[in-house]
């Protein structure tokens, strides 16, 4: 038996990606957003609608999508139900600190070990929301998340999913196949 919701955004895993742009004067800004991923091999999509982000995003051309992880949930939603419009210091009350892209003109969260930078492509309003295409450019992660083999270990990075039936946050963390191989048991 099936239980129907009718039409709802559930789908599982929804990332928490911390969007994070410099405004004119170049101060930084970062908003938590979960309707977005991977579109190609070097393109990120995401859905926002009109936001202080939005308006950086129109101006600089660029941003860094990081990956929220469980040590900083907290400042992780904060800068999701928080306007830069309306408090002018919402990155330092996050506890967030950034340097500046190598590659993008956009601010890294420090604090936040996996970041994507990305330069813009495309922005365009679909149905009262903007669908933001960006390529990426450049991927960065901290040392502290880094396995013996020297690349990303998902279990150290300890990113959350949304969940939008709940409203929480849930930590992923456990591996339950290897990609590529556990289905040719089946050939």
């Amino acid at each position: 038996m099936r239980k129907n919701f009718g039409a709802k955004p559930f789908l599982y895993p929804q990332p928490v990606l911390i969007i994070a742009t410099y405004d004119e004067n170049g101060k930084p800004n970062a908003m938590n957003a979960a309707w977005g991923g991977i579109c190609g091999m070097n393109k990120i999509n995401i859905s926002l609608s009109s936001h202080k982000t939005t308006d950086n995003l129109k101006a600089t051309g660029a941003f860094t999508v990081s990956v929220a992880d469980a040590k900083h949930v907290i400042a992780c939603d904060y800068v999701g139900i928080v306007s830069a419009r309306t408090e002018a210091n919402k990155m330092e009350k996050a506890g967030f600190t950034t340097s500046k892209s190598e590659f993008v003109n956009a601010p890294i969260i420090n604090e936040l070990p996996l970041v994507l930078e990305c330069k813009l492509l495309s922005m365009e309003d679909d149905f009262g929301e903007y669908r933001v295409v960006g390529e990426i450019v450049n991927v960065s992660a901290d040392e502290s998340i880094l396995g013996e083999d020297g690349l990303i270990d998902p279990l150290k990075l300890e990113a959350i999913t949304y969940d939008p039936v709940h409203f929480t946050y849930i930590k992923l963390g456990e591996i339950v196949g290897h990609a590529f191989k556990d289905g040719a048991q089946l050939k």
